[in-house]
């Protein structure tokens, strides 16, 4: 497997109001948000591909298809998501995370918004993406 660059990191958040506050209001981090929903978001931040604040009941939803974090399953503070070359390599890294022992929140899957990701959760409680997102290859 050959990761491209970090695609994305997003803080997993139980409490979205009281994470808006310190990323948009204290630290100042030009971070927008679709009307009525809680993720926040900015591709504008230096250094950053993609910063995101993530509610965990769209992790959640994500992940298992449902907006409650499963009680048998840790709940995460991040996410990272590591870019490859093209969805086929996003197939092939699952597969080989699999061959390696790791097991896969859900495998590799086109989302609505075009891009290609397959999930874990890391040792550390990290919901690991391989990713592949078209218009971050130019």
């Amino acid at each position: 497997m050959h990761v491209e660059f970090i695609a994305s990191f997003a803080p997993i958040t139980p409490d979205p109001p009281a994470s808006r506050a310190l990323y948009v209001d204290a630290l100042g981090l030009p971070l927008e948000s679709a009307d009525g929903d809680d993720y926040l978001h900015s591709g504008a931040i230096e250094g950053s591909r993609h910063f995101g604040v993530w509610p965990l009941a769209q992790a959640a939803e994500a992940c298992f298809g449902r907006p409650e974090w499963p009680s048998d399953t840790p709940i995460p503070q991040a996410s990272v998501e590591f870019e490859l070359a093209d969805a086929d390599a996003v197939q092939a890294g699952a597969e080989e995370l699999v061959h390696c022992g790791y097991s896969l929140l859900h495998g590799a899957r086109l989302e609505p918004w075009g891009q290609t990701v397959a999930r874990l959760l890391s040792p550390e409680s990290l919901v690991i993406g391989l990713s592949y997102a078209p218009w971050m290859h130019g």
